[in-house]
């Protein structure tokens, strides 16, 4: 062991999906893989400050999460052999068809393995994408639940039903054949637009991007793309991520957040605008499309617009407002709204940009609030201002983004 090495948050959110799907693929028992991974967590907790970060972080967290379940699978065993006459073989049939590993011939990544389990029809989109989310990608139950704008607790007790469900009907660690396929991509594609969202812009903790995550989720994109290579909702999804994943190392400077006008484009990736330049252009999106495709599409494009500006002065404005006004006819959302109000502000003037905010809020996001103040700061209105950097302040989760609120909320004065 040394002291060294990455921490324990750090394995656990690299890691946490692929070690579940280890486990899962071995065991085959939901409930016991993910309890046995978090006592596994625990256990390090205490164990890693003490004596150092072992060599192979994950590889201890595997060897403690394995004997867990050993240990509730001999303890189930010993009380499965004192009570013979109570448990049929029907029972036992039951039991083993709960968690039940198909042959996966379709599908040999295990990360979109798990995903496709989630995305079972026996549970609502929602509940796949959350479940899927927590699950498989690691996401904290807090940022979910700022994803979908619900309470923590709402969220908590809506994945513990969808695994109970999971559990309880027996659905398998399983990839469906072709034909059902189609049927889960939207929910896939939107759990993987959300993990990226959640790496993209954490809803809560100390970093303001988590690189790690956004990546994870464009592969996951690729992988099922591979599958689909004609898919526009993929095509669009991915085309939309590349362009927003391009800017990850522009958009934090020493720790701090550097807002889209301040970035060095230098430090965008343009390899990856340039692919998703093509990917908008291919033929998957020259004909009609699905809601959720044309809503990718349309964010893709107004990534474009941005990846595409020589300087920030020169964004074309007006186009981004019309590629929201686009946006909110296909996929109308509180957060489309206020992006766009921030779109209007640059093209149409401060007091166009505050009147496009009027009414608009969003439970549980302190966003709504920085945009009005910083609106407010630019027409002069210092005292309105500092309110809504206070109520901006007071709901904001994100250490980064809290810290820049402060400082601009100071140099009001």
């Amino acid at each position: 062991m040394d002291g060294d090495g990455p921490g324990l948050d750090d394995v656990v959110r690299q890691e946490w999906g692929r070690l579940v799907a280890l486990l899962l693929a071995q065991f085959r028992r939901l409930d016991l893989v993910e309890d046995a991974l978090a006592d596994a967590v625990e256990s390090a907790s205490r164990t890693w400050p003490v004596d150092g970060t072992p060599d192979n972080p994950a590889g201890w967290l595997m060897t403690a999460a394995r004997r867990r379940v050993l240990d509730r699978l001999r303890t189930e065993d010993v009380a499965r052999r004192k009570l013979p006459l109570l448990l049929t073989d029907a029972e036992r049939h039951q039991e083993g068809a709960r968690t039940m590993v198909d042959g996966g011939s379709l599908v040999e990544d295990d990360v979109l393995r798990l995903v496709l389990m989630c995305a079972h029809p026996a549970l609502a989109p929602d509940a796949a994408s959350a479940l899927s989310l927590r699950l498989v990608m690691g996401v904290p139950t807090a940022d979910i639940a700022r994803l979908f704008l619900v309470p923590e607790a709402t969220m908590a007790a809506r994945i513990t039903r969808a695994k109970k469900r999971i559990v309880g009907a027996g659905i398998p660690f399983a990839v469906p054949d072709a034909s059902v396929l189609p049927d889960r991509l939207d929910t896939v594609a939107q759990t993987a637009y959300l993990a990226f969202t959640a790496g993209y812009a954490p809803g809560t903790g100390p970093d303001l991007l988590r690189a790690d995550l956004a990546g994870e989720a464009i592969r996951l994109v690729r992988v099922v793309l591979g599958l689909r290579p004609d898919e526009p909702t993929l095509v669009a999804l991915l085309a939309l991520t590349l362009l927003q994943h391009s800017r990850r190392d522009a958009r934090v400077r020493d720790g701090r957040l550097v807002l889209l006008t301040d970035q060095d484009r230098t430090r965008w990736h343009h390899d990856e605008v340039a692919e998703a330049l093509r990917l908008l252009t291919g033929p998957a999106l020259t004909g009609p499309v699905s809601p959720l495709a044309a809503s990718y599409a349309l964010q893709a494009r107004i990534a474009a617009e941005h990846a595409t500006a020589p300087t920030a002065e020169d964004t074309r404005w007006d186009r981004v407002v019309g590629w929201y006004d686009l946006l909110l006819q296909v996929s109308p959302s509180p957060a489309a709204r206020l992006a766009r109000a921030v779109a209007v502000a640059e093209d149409r003037g401060t007091a166009a940009g505050l009147a496009a905010l009027e009414g608009l809020e969003i439970a549980d996001s302190h966003r709504p609030a920085a945009v009005r103040a910083e609106l407010l700061s630019r027409a002069g209105q210092a005292d309105a201002a500092r309110a809504a950097y206070d109520q901006a302040i007071a709901a904001c989760r994100n250490d980064v983004e809290r810290a820049f609120l402060e400082e601009q909320r100071a140099a009001l004065g």
